[in-house]
Order: structure tokens, then C-alpha cells, then sequence
């Protein structure tokens, strides 16, 4: 069947739009400045920065509230008495004598604090009340927490902006991350020393009534220079009125001062608090900590003051950009926090876009050997799935990142795939005896379906890897998801139209594709007895595995920063490094267990710091103390990397590292099974488990880094090792269509010699797509290329020497017990 004009031309609009809005990336950025369309964003590993994940403090939200409720019930009644609540969650309330139950129920209903409410949405009570014989229970309500953190994470994104505009950093990237966290990214940002500060500061500014000590409704709080000051518990001003604030220097004694002025309301509330206060002390307080506590000589009525303390003069302009930008509704915690310094990105660079043309030529190379001119329009239609998923990654705004390269990378691999399938598909139809239209229309048809199923299947771990996912593997994850599903059209349609004008024009007999290399040719299918090797191959494969099982367990695996958490930096010098030097110098700092591992001749190291007890703020301690044995060691080296992950992350990616490659295996199973048949399920996933065993003892012999980035490896051959099991399965399933009296093993003996071809030219394309990385691709990526090089040869043989017997034995099997079946079950009664 011919194709229609319209289809042509909508292709055509498809590729030039795809193409003109993917050129700006591939172009020098002067030659591209009044584009009207803007390159794709880079990743900070690409193009060096800074990364902090915050964290919402969900227990001081709850906090919070029991306390501006326990607060709103002692003012609304002070006879009521609120006990000290038995967790979080829950206030006890005590009825006085002579209140009787139902008025403290109707005292303590009308002033529990409200939640939510706008335009939309009705404000929530933040408590439920529950009265028994003692008294009232409050109990804080789970929807009203999640509404208070949801408002808080979104305001404070604007605080953090406005923070970061003060600081002076240029396009930065501020995004919530699920329900309590935010992902802060600054480009060009090599020490975020000063700006962890300026994020990681609360910044609520207070003024208090100084109170003599034990007075009633007071607290005591830390004041700089002395052991405690006791003042009013509610505040008699905040800083939500301050107008304006700047660092400035006492014109009497040269000290650094924070100067602040308020607005007109604010000003008028400060003159009256003063005029009251006059001879008295008073408290300015931040973030819980008293910062100065001025007696006040006389009123001060123009609605400005000044910050006087053992300030610095970085601490004072940090104050002052705190108390401008205003205070965060929550605190947030620095849970981890990635550096990339601009050498190591341009390095980054400039690695991807060499191992990625190598992957290029040599996937061209092998596809223009084997199928001639059809293996250059193949190439071509490849360059147009570059170009579609780069245009696909401005359209979306995503972000490329030195993973997406690898996705991107690997994506050539697995696109080129189709056009293998389609080629030896049509090949095979021309055998056949088939016209020249005929064979084309009818390859197609038959391979799209083995197409469509393998595709999905790597899809479907794609799409687990982007969910469960974060930072940099989300970006490999949505770079391959998006080369996939584009190679549908680019490999399929685009490469059908070449064809189609092809026949318009020559109108062949016969559609021949020709390799370039007449001894490739080949015009019979092999016969092979794989099956009497079935025994070999499970034995083989078990021993191997259990092997693997062994080295998991001894020595195991290195895990990596993502997942034991601490510190990891890399450093570099012109110079060859004294590691006797630095180690003994880290030693001193007694942080546990350090390694440093050099490279490059010396001049880069490596140095890991295990997980340090105290949290998040303890990891970065020792970063910094790190840092300085560098300085002091070997005076000039640069960072290049650190990358920082409290105890809390490093839990929480290990769980979504087991969840999700648990998720994309029962993902296989479900799919397969819909697909095909429970026993081709079953063998898919037991020698699933095979393939990922022999790939776990590989990467607990080699040593990698079993990181975010090792999971993402396993994801991916889960998805590429059901991908390669597909083609076989789909031909078996076609040949028991054609031929129901064929011996089981005679029939799966057949369908794999029919598909070897295929089956090792698309392994092939896909090792060849990773084989530059995995030799040149270095540290960054090497725990992800290497396994994927692996794998991917593990893959290959399993699918021959492991899925097929399996299928043998559980169809053997199946046939022996289907007469039982058939006798104990009765067949419906016809009406």
C-alpha cells in the first residue's frame, strides 16, 4: 500500500520543525544569540554549580500549630488548662472546676486554628476534639499538616528567590521536589559556602519584652555573649514589617551594624513599643537566638534601628539580605548538596560528545556493512531521532544532563534496533518469493508488531526509572524514554517513505538489500540445535549466578555516596599529589573511614568520607574540614566535584532503588504475560533474575560505584533483556500459528535460527552505542556504562541459552498435564 502525498509532507513539516528547533543546541552560542528558539538547557554537571536539596521541617510545622492553638486557648480562657502533650500530634486540654464540658468544647472549637481556604477551597479546622471523663483530646488532623506544608514549601520558594537575587546569582533553578522538598540549583556557583547560609537560615526576626526570669507566659533563649535572657513568649513585633535593611558600620565605633527600617504601620507599632520601653531592655531576636538586647534611652520614632553585635562584616551583609528577602514560614534543612566545578562539566562536554560520535560512527559503520544504501538511510533516519529528541528537550524545558548523554547514547542503540528488525524482515519476505511492493508492505507489518513490543517493555523501565528516580537520573531516564517512543516514527515512517519513494520510482521487481560486503550476504537461515545445549546453558548460567550471589555477599558491593551516604569530593593539581600527606592529615580530623583513590597520574584523587554521625549538618562539617587539609596540603588544587548526602536521603534512594527494580520486573511479568502467554512470563523473569544476579556479582567484582547511577544500569538492561527475549518470543508465537503439529523443541530450535541474525546485529548496534563510553566515558559514568556493556552480551546469550529452555521445560510440561486438565474440567452445556 502506498503512502498518500500527505503523509510525506506532514513527515517533512515534522523533521524541519524538529530540526530548526534542535539546531541552536549544535551551533556556537554567538553564531545563535538572535535564534528565535533558545539551546537546550544544560545540566550543573555539564556546565559546572552548585545543587542543594532543602527539606521542610514537617515536625516544627506541627509544632506550630499545637502551639498557636495551646496559645489561642489560654488567651480565649485562661482558666482552661493545656497539658504537656503526650507526642506531636495530640494537645490534652483540662477542664477546670465549675466549666462545665460542653463550654469548654464550645471555647476550644472556636478558636482552633484554621488551615487552607482560598478562591477554591474552604479553610479546615487543624484539629479534631475528643471529650472523655479528664478532659478534651485535640488531636492534629494529617490533611491539615499536608495543607500547612504544601502553602510553606510554595512561599518558601519565593523567600529562597528573592534570597538568591540578593546574593547575585544568575538564572537560578528553584523547584519543589515532592511533598516537603526543594531542589535549589545555581550555575557558576563553585563554593555555596556563603549561599548553604543564606538558604539555610530561618530568618524570622523578632522583638521581645525583656521579662525578669521566671516570670509567667515567658521563655528564656541563648543570647550571643551570655548563657540566657528571659522575654515575653509572644513577640510585641516581627520583622514582617521591616521596609528595608542593609549592612552599614557604627559612625562611634567602627563596628559592623545591620541597619532596618520599617514600613508606616511598622514604624508606628516600633514608636509606641519604644515610648513604652523607655529605660527598660528589649529583645531582638532571630531564628530563637538573642542578637542584641538594647536598653532603650529614649523613643525611637522614625521607624529605623540598628543591629549591633560581635558581627563580621559577612555576617552582617548575610543579615541583611535575610532580613530583606524576609523569613521562611517553615525551616529547611540542607539534606544533600552536589558541586560541579566549569573544568569538570567542559570535561563532561566534551567526553559526551566524543563517546557519542564514536557510538554514532561505528553504529554507522555496522548498519551501512550490513545493509548498504538501507543502512545509510537507517543512519540518516537516526540523525533525524537525535535531532527530534533534542528538540523534544527544549520544547518540554528539560535539562540535559551528563546521564542524559548516556541515555541519549544508548537510545541510539536501541532506536537503530527497528530498523535491524524491519531490514532482516524484509530480507527474509524477498526470500520468500515475494514483489518488491509486497515485501515491503508485509516486513513491516510483521516486524512492527516484535517492534512495538520491544520498545515497551524498555519504555516501561524508563518510565519506573523517571518515577523513582531523581536529579540526574530522571534526565537519563526522560533522554532515552523520548529517543524510544521518537524511533517509532523515525525508524518506522520515516524509513517506510524512503522505501515508498524508492518503489514510486525505480518500480523494482524485487526489493533487494544488499550489504556492503558480499561474503555478509547470506540467502539461507542457519539450523542450529540450541536445544540439546539447554542442559549446558542452565548449568552455566546457575553456577554463574550463584557465583554472583557469593561476591554480593563477600566482598559485596561498593556502594557509592547515594547510598551509604557521607562525602565525596574530587580534587585536582598540576602537580602529581602527596596521598601520604593528605592522609595522614585526614586522619587527624578523625572522620572514620577515608579512601582516596588517584587517577590521571596523580594529579586527580578521589577522597570518600563515610556516613558521619549528627546528620545532615555533620556530613557537611566534614566536607569543609576535608577542603581544608586539601588547602593546606596541596595549596592550589581545585574541587572539581563534592557531593554531600545525609543519612536520610541515602535510606530513602536505597529503598527507591530495591522498589523500583522490583516495580520494573513485576512490570515484565505483567506485560509479558498479557502479550504472550504465562510460560513465556515465567521464563522471561527467571532469566531476568539470571541476567541482574551475573550483573550485581560483576559489579561487586569489579569494585564500581553502585550508585543511582549502577541502579539506573540495572533498570535498563531489565528493560533491554525482556527487549531482546521479545523478538524470539513474537517468532515463536508466529511459527506455532503456522505450523500447531511442530515439535515444541523443533519449533523454538527454528524460531531462534530464524531471528540469530537479527537478534546478534541488534545486541550488536546496542554495544557498539555504549562500548566508547564505557573506555573513555571515566568516572561519571563508567558504573553505568560498564555494567550496560556487560549486560548487554549477558543479555544476548541468555535469551538462546536460558529463556528457551525454560520455555522448553514449562511447555513440555503443560502438554503433558493438558489431557488432566481437559478431563477434570467441564465443558459448558450448549443451549
Amino acid at each position: 500500500m502506498k503512502l498518500p502525498i500527505w503523509r510525506f509532507a506532514l513527515y517533512a513539516l515534522v523533521i524541519l520543525t524538529g530540526v530548526a528547533i534542535a539546531l541552536p543546541t549544535f551551533l556556537p552560542r554567538n553564531l545563535t544569540q538572535s535564534w528565535p528558539i533558545s539551546p537546550v538547557a544544560l545540566g550543573l554537571d555539564l556546565r559546572g554549580g552548585a545543587s542543594l536539596t532543602l527539606r521542610a521541617d514537617e515536625a516544627a510545622i506541627r509544632a506550630g500549630l499545637v502551639s498557636d492553638f495551646a496559645v489561642a486557648l489560654t488567651e480565649a480562657e485562661p482558666a482552661l488548662i493545656t497539658a504537656a502533650p503526650e507526642d506531636g500530634d495530640r494537645l490534652r486540654i483540662a477542664i477546670p472546676d465549675g466549666m462545665s464540658p460542653d463550654v469548654a468544647m464550645s471555647v476550644a472549637s472556636g478558636v482552633i486554628p484554621e488551615v487552607g481556604g482560598g478562591l477554591v477551597q474552604h479553610a479546615q479546622p487543624a484539629f479534631t476534639l475528643a471529650a472523655d471523663e479528664d478532659g478534651i483530646t485535640a488531636t492534629l488532623r494529617s490533611a491539615a499538616v499536608a495543607l500547612v506544608r504544601a502553602d510553606a514549601v510554595a512561599r518558601s520558594i519565593e523567600v529562597i528567590r528573592n534570597r538568591i537575587d540578593e546574593a547575585g546569582v544568575a538564572e537560578p533553578s528553584i523547584q519543589s521536589l515532592g511533598k516537603d522538598r526543594i531542589l535549589v540549583q545555581m550555575p557558576g556557583v563553585s563554593d555555596p559556602r556563603g549561599l548553604r547560609a543564606l538558604l539555610g537560615a530561618t530568618a524570622e526576626l523578632t522583638f521581645h519584652k525583656v521579662v525578669p526570669a521566671g516570670t509567667e507566659g515567658a521563655m528564656h533563649l541563648p543570647e550571643i555573649g551570655s548563657t540566657e535572657i528571659w522575654v515575653s513568649a509572644r513577640p510585641a513585633l516581627d520583622g514582617e514589617r521591616l521596609a528595608d535593611a542593609s549592612a552599614a558600620f557604627d559612625p562611634e565605633s567602627g563596628a559592623p551594624v545591620v541597619q532596618f527600617r520599617f514600613d508606616t504601620e511598622g514604624a508606628r507599632l516600633f514608636g509606641e513599643l519604644t515610648q513604652e520601653l523607655v529605660g527598660q531592655r528589649f529583645a531582638i531576636v532571630l531564628d530563637g537566638q538573642v542578637i542584641s538586647a538594647p536598653v532603650i534611652q529614649e523613643p525611637i520614632l522614625g521607624g529605623s534601628g540598628v543591629i549591633s553585635g560581635a558581627f563580621t562584616v559577612d555576617e552582617t551583609s548575610t543579615l541583611a539580605a535575610l532580613l530583606r528577602a524576609g523569613a521562611l514560614p517553615v525551616p529547611l534543612e540542607i539534606i544533600e548538596e552536589r558541586t560541579v566545578g566549569a573544568d569538570l562539566g567542559a570535561d563532561a562536554i566534551a567526553m559526551g560528545l566524543w563517546t557519542g560520535l564514536a557510538g554514532f560512527a561505528l553504529i554507522a559503520a555496522m548498519m551501512i556493512a550490513l545493509y548498504g544504501t538501507w543502512g545509510a538511510v537507517a543512519i540518516g533516519a537516526l540523525l533525524i531521532n537525535v535531532a527530534l529528541t533534542i528538540s523534544a528537550l527544549v520544547l518540554l524545558g528539560a535539562t540535559l544532563t551528563l546521564p542524559g548523554i548516556a541515555g541519549l547514547i544508548l537510545g541510539m542503540g536501541l532506536a537503530v534496533d527497528a530498523n535491524v528488525l524491519i531490514n532482516e524482515r524484509i530480507r527474509e519476505e524477498t526470500r520468500a518469493g515475494k514483489r518488491a511492493a509486497s515485501a515491503v508492505q508485509s516486513g513491516f507489518d510483521r516486524a512492527y508488531r516484535a517492534i512495538l513490543d520491544s520498545n515497551l517493555t524498555t519504555l516501561i523501565a524508563t518510565a519506573l526509572l523517571f518515577w523513582l528516580g531523581s536529579g540526574p537520573v530522571r534526565g537519563f531516564a526522560l533522554t532515552m524514554g523520548l529517543g524510544i517512543a521518537i524511533s517509532l516514527f523515525t525508524a518506522v515512517a520515516v524509513v517506510r517513505a524512503a522505501m515508498d519513494i524508492h518503489l514510486r520510482r525505480q518500480r523494482p521487481k524485487t526489493f533487494e538489500i544488499k550489504p556492503l560486503f558480499q561474503f555478509l550476504a547470506s540467502a539461507r537461515v542457519p539450523s542450529y540445535r540450541f536445544m540439546r545445549a539447554r542442559f549446558a546453558g542452565l548449568a552455566v548460567s546457575l553456577a554463574l549466578s550463584l557465583a554472583s550471589v557469593g561476591l554480593f555477599v563477600s566482598p559485596g558491593l561498593n556502594y557509592g555516596v547515594d547510598f551509604r551516604g557521607g562525602v565525596l569530593i574530587e580534587a585536582r593539581s598540576e602537580a602529581p599529589a602527596d596521598l601520604g600527606a593528605m592522609r595522614t592529615g585526614m586522619e587527624a580530623l578523625n572522620l572514620g573511614e577515608v579512601s582516596l583513590q588517584d587517577s590521571d597520574g596523580g594529579r586527580s584523587v578521589l577522597i570518600r568520607v563515610e556516613e558521619q554521625p549528627g546528620g545532615e549538618a555533620a556530613q557537611t562539617a566534614a566536607a569543609e574540614a576535608v577542603k581544608s587539609v586539601l588547602a593546606e596540603v596541596s595549596p592550589g588544587t581545585d574541587i572539581d566535584r563534592v557531593e554531600i548526602v545525609g543519612p536520610r536521603v541515602s535510606a530513602e534512594l536505597a529503598v527507591a532503588g530495591l522498589i523500583a527494580v522490583a516495580a520494573a520486573s513485576l512490570a515484565m511479568l505483567g506485560y509479558i504475560w498479557a502479550r504472550f502467554d504465562w510460560p513465556y512470563a515465567v521464563g522471561a523473569i527467571a532469566t531476568l533474575v539470571l541476567d541482574v544476579t551475573k550483573t550485581v556479582g560483576f559489579l561487586a567484582l569489579t569494585g564500581l560505584d553502585f550508585g543511582l547511577t549502577a541502579i539506573a544500569a540495572l533498570l535498563t538492561l531489565i528493560g533491554y533483556s525482556v527487549n531482546d527475549k521479545v523478538v524470539v518470543y513474537d517468532r515463536m508465537r508466529e511459527n506455532a500459528d503456522r505450523h500447531p503439529d511442530m515439535q515444541l523443541r523443533e519449533l523454538i530450535d527454528l524460531s531462534i535460527n530464524q531471528t540469530l541474525a537479527r537478534s546478534l546485529y541488534t545486541s550488536g548496534t546496542a554495544l557498539l552505542a555504549m562500548l566508547p563510553m564505557a573506555i573513555w566515558g571515566g568516572a561519571a559514568v563508567q558504573s553505568f556504562a560498564i555494567p550496560m556493556v556487560f549486560g548487554i552480551v549477558v543479555a544476548a546469550s541468555s535469551s538462546i541459552f536460558i529463556a528457551a529452555p525454560i520455555l522448553l521445560f514449562l511447555g513440555d510440561w503443560r502438554r503433558r498435564n493438558r489431557p488432566v486438565e481437559q478431563a477434570t474440567v467441564k465443558r459448558p452445556v450448549a443451549p
